[in-house]
């Protein structure tokens, strides 16, 4: 509700003014015996202009302060008239803080919600699905397949391994024209009562343990077999190279990390002869020197072993001081003290 304007101020003011202008007469009235006549004059002008300007002041201070007080009147009419209607406002009850176990749930709920899906391998590897859409990548998988397989497959088999049943009679074709011509794959045409075949051709065509003794004996080399060749086509060959090394038909290198066979060559077991007892024992009661003993030998008799780093002393080079000759035929820049200064070139050394 609005308060009612006060004019104590503007009265005050128009009085302190007042008081001033009856000082300043009463001054001039002082100093009027000591003027001139028309300093006189001016005075008096001035002052009776001051009065006209003061009482034109407080004729407008009176008018202010009556359209004040209207104001004030009209304000508590209208205040009388329309009275101030209070609303009540019902509080909101605030809603029940949760208990500390279910403010740990709610947190530990938002937690999971914002947590992002970690995946199951890194992002720099892709994922294998196990199928792929490229013609080639199901040829590979075909190739794959063929190599665990110990007999020939037809391509029913094939394409019922890569489910690809349902596809297009264009996309079968294209894939038994390119596994036809694969380097990798043995074709055998469609007879009459049996369709086409596809197999897969290893790096050596061995898939039993005959066949492998056959091929060392018919090598004109004495040069091994790597076993990493023969799973590629036979993926039981270990178990079988284990077997012909026990019976003493086939001579192995193995791996010193995990054992496996690495290398296999034939053996002949009509070369293998037993040795007396006796010999055995003679020959094991040769001692062997120490290994270091033999070099000492060979030094003592003024021999240096081949094995030995021998180092070769090389005769040490002494560099000759250079002596720095004088210079000559410089600029001379002190002629004006020719009388004065005294040549010692001659005496350096």
């Amino acid at each position: 509700m609005m308060g009612t304007v006060v004019s104590g101020d503007i009265d005050v003011h128009v009085t302190s003014e007042v008081w001033l202008t009856q000082r300043h007469e009463r001054a001039e009235s002082g100093l009027a015996s000591k003027l001139s006549p028309a300093v006189c004059e001016i005075r008096r002008t001035t002052t009776q202009h001051r009065t006209i300007r003061w009482s034109a002041i407080t004729a407008i201070m009176s008018y202010l302060q009556n359209q004040i007080k209207s104001f004030n009147a009209n304000l508590g009419v209208v205040a009388g008239n329309n009275p101030t209607k209070r609303t009540i406002v019902t509080p909101v009850k605030p809603a029940p803080s949760p208990t500390p176990s279910q403010a740990s749930d709610s947190s530990r709920n938002d937690l999971k919600r914002k947590r992002p899906d970690i995946p199951e391998v890194p992002y720099s590897q892709p994922r294998d699905t196990g199928t792929g859409q490229h013609i080639m990548t199901q040829i590979t998988y075909a190739i794959e397949y063929l190599k665990t397989k110990n007999t020939p497959q037809t391509l029913s088999d094939i394409l019922s391994y890569l489910s690809m049943q349902t596809r297009e009679q264009s996309y079968k074709s294209s894939v038994e024209k390119i596994l036809r011509g694969h380097d990798k794959v043995d074709y055998q045409p469609a007879q009459e009562s049996t369709p086409a075949l596809f197999s897969f051709r290893p790096a050596h065509n061995i898939r039993s343990a005959e066949s492998l003794l056959r091929h060392l004996q018919a090598q004109r080399t004495a040069q091994g077999l790597s076993v990493k060749e023969l799973r590629d086509g036979w993926p039981d060959a270990e178990d079988t190279i284990n077997e012909l090394e026990g019976e003493g038909r086939l001579l192995v290198t193995r791996n010193k990390k995990d054992n496996h066979a690495r290398m296999v060559w034939p053996n002949d077991p009509s070369l293998n002869f037993e040795i007396d007892q006796e010999f055995q024992n003679m020959w094991h009661r040769i001692k062997l020197p120490e290994p270091g003993a033999l070099a000492d030998e060979l030094e003592k008799e003024g021999l240096t072993p081949a094995n030995k780093n021998q180092k070769v002393q090389r005769p040490i080079k002494t560099q000759e001081k250079t002596k720095r000759k004088p210079r000559s035929g410089g600029k001379t820049t002190n002629v004006h003290m020719a009388g004065i200064l005294k040549d010692y070139s001659h005496l350096k050394k």
